[in-house]
């Protein structure tokens, strides 16, 4: 397993497409078919179903992406903080649907903690998307409101 492995796995994870995420990447679609076809062949498992309208993951697939985002993410601060001479901040992300409450504790938090060290960022997204967010790593944090008519669903998807 690469680092170039899990960036390419990413890559195609957030395109849905081998096509479009080998045009991002600028290399060829059957270099990046084959460089993730092997990774899967390492690990033994599929990261990915595909289909004639794209890639999805598979179960497995949303764990792994969850601990590759993590090294790539500790690549990149590494990569800043001694290969770029950078100091490097870290990244805290909150993932809410847009409710009054949760932006003015967000700008609380910034106003608190904000400066050189930490990188802040709000996704206002839909509540499958935040507990996605949460489970596969995106956000430290996922902000949802329980009321008695979604609470049994919600709760459900949580233990999932």
């Amino acid at each position: 397993m690469t680092l170039q492995q899990l960036k390419y796995v990413l890559a195609v994870a957030s395109k849905g497409s081998i096509n479009e995420a080998a045009k991002s990447l600028f290399i060829s679609q059957p270099s990046l078919s084959n460089a993730i076809k092997e990774l899967e062949q390492e690990l033994k498992i599929n990261i990915f179903v595909r289909t004639n309208r794209g890639m999805t993951l598979t179960n497995d697939g949303f764990e792994f992406i969850g601990y590759a985002r993590q090294v790539i993410q500790q690549y990149e601060m590494l990569e800043e903080k001694y290969i770029e001479d950078k100091y490097s901040k870290q990244h805290f992300c909150v993932s809410t649907q847009h409710y009054g409450f949760a932006a003015n504790a967000f700008i609380s938090l910034i106003q608190q903690y904000g400066g050189d060290k930490y990188e802040f960022t709000i996704r206002e997204t839909k509540t499958f998307e935040i507990i996605d967010d949460v489970k596969t790593l995106r956000s430290e944090i996922g902000i949802i409101y329980l009321s008695n008519y979604n609470k049994t669903v919600i709760q459900k998807l949580i233990r999932e």
